[in-house]
């Protein structure tokens, strides 16, 4: 399996980047060096972008039939690759080996499954009164994504631009990009027209900041920080361009006092420690009704005991490392400042023993926790939970909505209609109820500071299209 990549796509080719610059890769479980890839130029954005536009015509005047067919090659040429992106996110990022394969890698797949069927029937055009209003695709895309779901953010943009008839740049994270490198090598080989996906890898400063202030770029659709979404809409502002922002998180799971105690709490922690806790819509914060308290955090020391860290490809591995030297310090920092406040630790910590090697962090839950404090305000995106008690309904909702973001988050309870009526009033865009399970045709996005539109289903593809009015 070839790590180490030395061309961007563009154009429909693979091609010599304009500068020499390199960019390491890290394998974070050992931390050693697997690769190298481009540290793409300003002169690189520009070539793609020049690609993109020019092969917008033809790609947004191809039929839906067509562009279904091109959709499913890819999807076809992806899902042969399977093992092989199981392995390089294991080796990139350091993700456990079955929740790659599940996550990782099925998700993404069956989200690009969906947008072939959409593809393949695009939304009729409206009539109100004497007015037909179409739906058109928004121009070329500048796509800029994380590294904590590598493949599966790229699609999540990528195949909606597509089959609403954009053209699309990615600039992956410079964390992890050698899915990417396996998703163009798919790309070129089902055949997609020259332009319509172009790939320029580097960091944000220079090759994220080219692509969303670029004035031929007609939307910049990124997913990442907060800090970093507040600076891409305001490049794109300046040129009163379109942005899709999918943003941070400090999602709540309210435990009411009816509630399957230990299934509450057993799905609280497995959502909490999702992919080393490197998760937007982690549900970091666990609120338990004061009753019930005690008892719930002695559920969560068992249950928390059983993720074992380690290798990612070993079968026992339940939780691997986090990316990065730096996300782990940030974390770790996060844990001692918690504590500072006034939070108690329940297991983990800063000094719970880790591997010798790799960026690993114990899975840690702190009690008492101020709802106010920064370990209940910021974004961890670390295997951290946050337990706080609460006195009744009112006071949860109140605590769950005490949050600049406003992404995701959960409610359980005996009483399905109480849980209803309790998530209806969590200002989030997504809300399970008594462990509902993720629906990928469902749109996904935030209130607040947590971001901009919506992904997934034809919510996601309705992102990258413009309305027009024709009067007869």
């Amino acid at each position: 399996m070839q790590l180490t990549r030395t061309d961007i796509y563009v154009d429909g080719r693979w091609l010599r980047p304009d500068g020499t610059g390199r960019i390491p890769v890290e394998n974070p479980a050992t931390e050693e060096t697997i690769a190298e890839i481009p540290a793409g130029t300003v002169t690189d954005v520009d070539r793609a972008v020049a690609a993109a536009r020019a092969a917008f015509d033809g790609w947004a005047d191809t039929t839906a039939t067509d562009r279904a067919a091109a959709l499913e090659r890819l999807h076809d040429a992806l899902a042969a690759r399977a093992d092989t992106l199981v392995e390089t996110i294991g080796l990139e990022l350091g993700s456990p080996r079955k929740f790659a394969t599940r996550v990782q890698v099925g998700l993404p797949l069956r989200v690009l499954r969906g947008y072939v069927d959409l593809a393949r029937q695009p939304a009729p055009a409206e009539t109100i009164g004497n007015s037909l209003v179409l739906r058109e695709p928004v121009g070329v895309v500048g796509a800029i994504t994380p590294w904590n779901y590598p493949l599966h953010q790229v699609i999540a943009k990528l195949a909606p631009a597509l089959a609403a008839g954009c053209t699309v740049v990615l600039k992956p994270s410079e964390l992890t990009p050698l899915v990417a490198y396996q998703l163009f090598d798919a790309i070129d080989e089902a055949g997609l027209p020259p332009g319509v996906v172009n790939l320029v890898t580097g960091t944000g400063p220079v090759v994220g900041e080219a692509l969303a202030g670029h004035p031929d770029v007609d939307m910049v659709s990124f997913t990442g920080s907060t800090a970093v979404g507040r600076r891409i809409s305001h490049l794109a502002a300046d040129r009163i361009a379109r942005v899709a922002l999918e943003l941070g998180g400090k999602s709540a799971n309210i435990i009411l006092d009816d509630a399957d105690l230990a299934a509450a709490v057993k799905a609280g922690i497995g959502n909490c420690l999702i992919n080393s806790g490197q998760t937007c819509t982690a549900w970091s914060r666990m609120l338990v009704h004061r009753s019930r308290y005690a008892q719930a955090l002695e559920l969560a020391v068992d249950i928390t005991a059983g993720y074992q860290l380690g290798d990612p490809f070993a079968p026992a591995t339940r939780l691997g490392p986090l990316v990065s030297a730096t996300q782990r310090e940030r974390v770790r920092g996060h844990i001692t400042r918690g504590l500072a406040d006034g939070g108690r630790l329940v297991t983990g910590g800063p000094d719970a023993p880790v591997p010798d090697r790799g960026h690993f962090v114990a899975p840690t839950v702190i009690a008492d926790v101020d709802p106010d404090s920064a370990l209940a305000q910021e974004e961890i995106f670390g295997p951290v939970l946050a337990v706080i008690p609460f006195d009744d309904t009112e006071q949860a909702v109140a605590i769950a909505n005490n949050s600049r973001y406003g992404l995701a988050g959960a409610v359980f309870a005996g009483d399905e209609e109480r849980a209803l009526a309790v998530a209806r009033r969590i200002r989030t865009g997504s809300v399970d109820v008594n462990g509902g399970s993720f629906n990928p045709l469902a749109p996904f996005g935030g209130y607040k500071q947590s971001g901009i539109g919506r992904e997934l289903g034809v919510h996601g593809l309705a992102e990258f299209t413009q309305l027009k009015s024709i009067q007869r």
